[in-house]
C-alpha cells in the first residue's frame, strides 16, 4: 500500500423501493426520496437519493477495503449534488497518507461519489487503523 493507491471501485444502481425501504430504516421520510411530485414541485430533476445513504455506502467501500481486522475511526463526507434512482453511482477513494504507529497503522483516504456524468456529488475523508502486522 502507498500514498496514491486507488480504492476497488464500487457501483451501486439505487431503486426508489431502496429508497423507501432506507426511509424506513433511517426514519427520514421527507418525500423528495420517494414522492416524483414533490420532488419535481422542491424544484428538483425527481427523487434523488438520500445523502446518508450515499454516506452509508462510503463507508462500505471504506470497511470493505480495510478489511474484517481494521477499525474505521472516522468517515465525514460533504454533499455536493444529487443523484437520482436509476442512475449509476459510483463509489472511489485513494490513499493520501500512511502513519505507522505502535501495534497499527493509520490509513487516510479520501473518498468521494460520482454520477453517471462523472460529477463528484459526495465528497469526503476517512480515516482506518490497520493492524501493522498483518496490514494491507
Amino acid at each position: 500500500m502507498a500514498v496514491g493507491d486507488r480504492l476497488p471501485t464500487v457501483t451501486k444502481l439505487p431503486t426508489t423501493r431502496q429508497l423507501v425501504m432506507f426511509a424506513g430504516a433511517s426514519g427520514d421520510f421527507y418525500e423528495i426520496h420517494y414522492d416524483n411530485a414533490v420532488a419535481v414541485e422542491s424544484g428538483l430533476p425527481g427523487v434523488i437519493v438520500h445523502g446518508y445513504l450515499k454516506m452509508a455506502w462510503l463507508g462500505e467501500l471504506v470497511s470493505t477495503w480495510a478489511g474484517p481486522d481494521a477499525f474505521v475511526q472516522r468517515v465525514d463526507v460533504s454533499y455536493r449534488g444529487t443523484d437520482v434512482p436509476g442512475d449509476e453511482y459510483r463509489l472511489e477513494g485513494q490513499v493520501t497518507a500512511i502513519a505507522p504507529g505502535d501495534g497499527v497503522t493509520t490509513v487516510e483516504l479520501e473518498i468521494w461519489g460520482e454520477g453517471p456524468a462523472g460529477a463528484k456529488t459526495t465528497i469526503g475523508t476517512a480515516a482506518v487503523q490497520l493492524p501493522a502486522a498483518g496490514g494491507r
